[in-house]
């Protein structure tokens, strides 16, 4: 009898023990575990108001879709590009002429890094028009005109510069591409106010800094 006492009091605790055992796994459960509906809602991200406004969240798709739409390519954007792709040219057929005609080394290795640095800076922008359907506004760049470009040479000028050797060659090429280099970085001023896209922003602060630091080299020859 007192053995069969002993084992009723054991399995009484036992059954009470793994009752509250099974309470509290429950509410654990209930406290910690994520909501079915959550389970496939993905991260969130903060997305930064705008001034005097509170921070909002986003999901990871939301915030996707919203740096797309951010970074897209305005017409600013696409008409940087085309000018800059006629401005830079014109740059690579005066630097073509100082390797022929001019009279300083240092005039010559200028027109060098100018020549190595345009080429493939004109092929990338070429690459974004073309990655944008940038075919179907060749006929706006045209009419734009050079006089319409900061910088540009004139005809005449171009073919002064042509007919021109030795030291006159050298002081008209620096007095032309100073002022072509100037124009540029004008350019980029303005893009980098008024235009979108990522690319044009990387490629056009690149830009600048190259021509802004030529202008230094070519004052001091």
């Amino acid at each position: 009898m007192f053995h069969h006492r002993m084992t009723g009091r054991a399995r009484s605790q036992l059954l009470v023990s793994a009752a509250a055992a099974a309470a509290l796994a429950l509410s654990a459960c209930e406290a910690d575990g994520p909501a079915p509906a959550k389970a496939d809602a993905g991260p969130s991200v903060v997305a930064p108001g705008r001034p005097g406004e509170a921070a909002g969240t986003l999901s990871a798709e939301e915030a996707g879709k919203a740096g797309r739409e951010d970074s897209a390519p305005n017409a600013a954007d696409v008409r940087f590009v085309r000018m800059m792709i006629v401005h830079h040219r014109q740059a690579l057929t005066m630097a073509a002429l100082a390797e022929k005609h001019a009279d300083s080394a240092g005039v010559r290795r200028i027109a060098r890094r100018i020549a190595a640095a345009q080429g493939p800076e004109i092929g990338a922008m070429e690459g974004w028009l073309d990655r944008r359907g940038g075919a179907h506004g060749e006929q706006e760049t045209h009419g734009h005109g050079h006089g319409s470009m900061p910088g540009m040479a004139t005809e005449a000028e171009l073919d002064r510069l042509s007919a021109a050797r030795g030291d006159a060659f050298d002081e008209l090429f620096l007095k032309l591409m100073i002022t072509h280099h100037q124009g540029a970085v004008t350019m980029a001023t303005t893009v980098l106010k008024e235009g979108n896209d990522v690319l044009v922003e990387e490629m056009t602060t690149d830009m600048s800094a190259q021509q802004t630091a030529e202008i230094g080299r070519m004052r001091d020859l």
